[in-house]
């Protein structure tokens, strides 16, 4: 069946089809009682084609199901990519909200500007993840910190061989339930100092976020699980002197005065959360730096007592206490160290404002459902 469904803009409509095999009650029960991360989809997703003469039309909320390419489109070849990740949380009246995702539309805009795709508008966005929602709600769970997990992505379909810019580009959204992160509670985690690959190069597209960045990150990320870490913290490619950010996420380091230091480079990330957990530093008074970080200052600042704890921040995990750094010489920190006081405070702060349990004073989030 297909019905229209008008759009929250001024020049595109959604067409609806809704999937005639979609998932019953009991089997999304079934998913939400060990739905892990990213291995389990939704009934439906979005797709908005983009053209470089008729610009972005054909919305549609589709049947989830596979994507038919062409073998040499450009995407397979070049490249040409990027994507977002945000959630969607289910709040104890039952209703749907996300958090903060006009910035998540800006950052993609960001990246496609990068990659030289089309720049998809921030309604599109906004409006796509409320499509989806109206067709796949269902499959937002409820509980403990469970959430469905959202993946906006932007690729060149045109087929043709050669270096430049696609005229065809289609942009979709699939979203996938996702339950706690940690198993077994937020438990503090060691990551590896990455001296022989660097992530991004000056000039390069460490900012966007890209498939490639990530591509990249994965034979050093292996090296750090030979070592028994879960992640690799990279350093810059130019001096391999400061940090820069891990594999998926951003890092911060605490002072015992309770300044919140984070590295800044023109190849880092911008991280939603991060800003996010700088905003509600300050929001208790504590002082934020983005600067220039090297590995010289944790060991220094670590061994001196300055630096009294460490974590990172992204999306999936939303904050991780780290407790060791191992490298190939030393280790800064124990691996039996437990996560901060501070670093906890705030993800419980964060997280309680994410799924409604206090109160948003930055209004960050943006109701879905409704």
């Amino acid at each position: 069946m297909v019905i229209q469904l008008p759009m929250a803009t001024k020049d595109l409509t959604f067409q609806v089809t809704h999937n005639e095999n979609a998932k019953s009650a009991q089997e999304r029960e079934e998913i939400f009682a060990n739905p892990g991360f990213g291995k389990y989809f939704t009934d439906h997703m979005v797709d908005i084609c983009w053209s470089e003469h008729g610009g972005w039309h054909r919305p549609r909320v589709q049947p989830y199901g596979p994507i038919a390419l062409d073998p040499a489109a450009a995407v397979l070849h070049y490249a040409q990519e990027v994507f977002e990740g945000l959630k969607a949380y289910r709040h104890e009246d039952g209703s749907i909200w996300t958090f903060r995702p006009e910035a998540n539309a800006r950052r993609m805009q960001r990246s496609a500007r990068r990659l030289a795709l089309p720049e998809l508008p921030t309604e599109y966005f906004v409006e796509s993840l409320r499509q989806l929602i109206a067709a796949d709600g269902d499959w937002v769970p409820g509980g403990g910190e469970s959430s469905l997990y959202l993946r906006p992505f932007m690729f060149a379909k045109e087929a043709f061989l050669g270096v430049r810019p696609a005229a065809k580009v289609n942009y979709y959204v699939i979203a996938s339930p996702a339950g706690a992160y940690f198993s077994g509670g937020v438990a503090p985690v060691s990551i590896w100092l990455s001296t022989d690959y660097s992530r991004a190069g000056r000039g390069g597209t460490g900012a966007a976020k890209t498939g490639g960045n990530y591509a990249s990150s994965l034979v050093a990320q292996q090296e750090a699980y030979a070592h028994d870490c879960a992640q690799v913290l990279f350093l810059d490619s130019e001096e391999s002197k400061y940090l820069e950010e891990l594999g998926g996420m951003n890092i911060v380091l605490v002072h015992r005065d309770g300044t919140l230091i984070t590295p800044e480079s023109p190849s880092i990330l911008e991280g939603i959360t991060l800003d996010s957990v700088l905003q509600l530093a300050r929001d208790r008074g504590l002082a934020t730096e983005m600067r220039r970080v090297s590995i010289d200052e944790w060991r220094d600042g670590f061994n001196a007592g300055d630096i009294t704890e460490v974590f990172a921040c992204g999306t999936a995990a939303v904050i991780t206490p780290i407790s060791q750094l191992k490298t190939a010489d030393y280790t800064i920190g124990s691996a039996d160290a437990p996560a901060g006081e501070l670093t906890m405070s705030l993800r419980q702060e964060l997280t309680d404002i994410q799924y409604g349990r206090k109160p948003d004073p930055h209004d960050w989030m943006v109701r879905l459902d409704g």
